[in-house]
């Protein structure tokens, strides 16, 4: 495994009763960090020198991606979110900020509601809520968002993904970037060892397919509840989230404090525009208001 996440620890933590990859590192108050599909936790390598230095990192694979623990079953939210409870705890840390991109920000949003007392302030990077997604689907969602649709299938994505595993990399990654240098060579195949990993394409599958079955139910249920904890929500410019939705105002259905901000990019905000989303977390963060 190659390791980009200069200055950091890395270890494996038995959490919620898998194994559980993840880097440690930095001094200060404590920050979480969740990537998304179809990455690892080293997706925040271009952002956590910077961070280190302010915080107390935790970066972890989830649940059935990276180096995690390929879980049979689980991979409904409110279990993910669970996961990184427990992990934080493991770690010795109760309460903490919450950082999360694509689904390790779904992840986020469920920890925020079933342990608010520990989330401080939680940032979710270009995503709106799950709810949202598949309460408001129309033909222009649908069509910019073909591969959430697809992956319910059951086996058949399986196969084909396993079967083209590199050019499907190589197209969700192209894509959905504004920015085509944001992941370079060295880091895609690192990407693809992990993706290839056994179990982990079934994995992230059964990601999004809970996604449109228990997460869906599990947040009608609790469509009363906002989010009690400050919200900041980055989208990417030149990303799908742009022309599809007020990111802020679906935000705001779900928590009582919430600013926004799009950044000069795509989907890969971390990797495409680390700048600039450092200019924009750090005072949201260490801000004591």
């Amino acid at each position: 495994m190659a390791d980009f996440m200069a200055g950091m620890r890395r270890s494996t933590v038995r959490a919620n009763g898998i194994r559980m990859n993840v880097w440690t590192g930095g001094e200060g108050p404590t920050l979480v960090l969740l990537h998304g599909y179809p990455q690892t936790g080293q997706m925040w390598h271009k952002v956590s020198p910077t961070l280190m230095k302010r915080f107390n990192l935790i970066i972890p694979d989830l649940r059935g991606y990276g180096d995690s623990e390929k879980a049979r079953s689980g991979f409904d939210k409110k279990t993910m979110a669970k996961d990184i409870a427990c992990l934080a705890s493991e770690l010795g840390h109760e309460t903490f900020f919450l950082m999360g991109h694509d689904r390790g920000a779904r992840v986020a949003h469920r920890l925020a509601l079933d342990f608010p007392e520990r989330v401080e302030k939680l940032i979710v990077l270009d995503i709106v809520p799950t709810h949202t997604i598949f309460s408001r689907t129309g033909r222009e969602l649908a069509a910019a968002y073909w591969h959430w649709f697809y992956f319910q299938a059951p086996d058949l994505p399986e196969i084909m993904i396993r079967n083209s595993a590199e050019p499907f990399l190589q197209t969700m990654f192209r894509s959905l970037s504004w920015r085509p240098d944001a992941i370079d060579d060295l880091l895609f195949a690192e990407y693809l060892r992990a993706f290839t990993l056994p179990g982990t394409i079934r994995c992230g599958l059964e990601d999004y397919r809970a996604a449109a079955t228990i997460d869906y139910e599990d947040d009608e249920r609790d469509l009363g509840t906002k989010l009690s904890c400050p919200v900041y929500t980055i989208w990417g410019q030149f990303g799908k989230m742009e022309s599809l939705f007020d990111v802020v105002d679906t935000w705001k259905e779900k928590a009582d404090n919430v600013i926004g901000k799009s950044l000069p990019c795509g989907h890969f905000i971390p990797e495409e525009a680390p700048d600039e989303l450092l200019s924009e977390i750090v005072p949201f963060l260490i801000n004591q208001k």
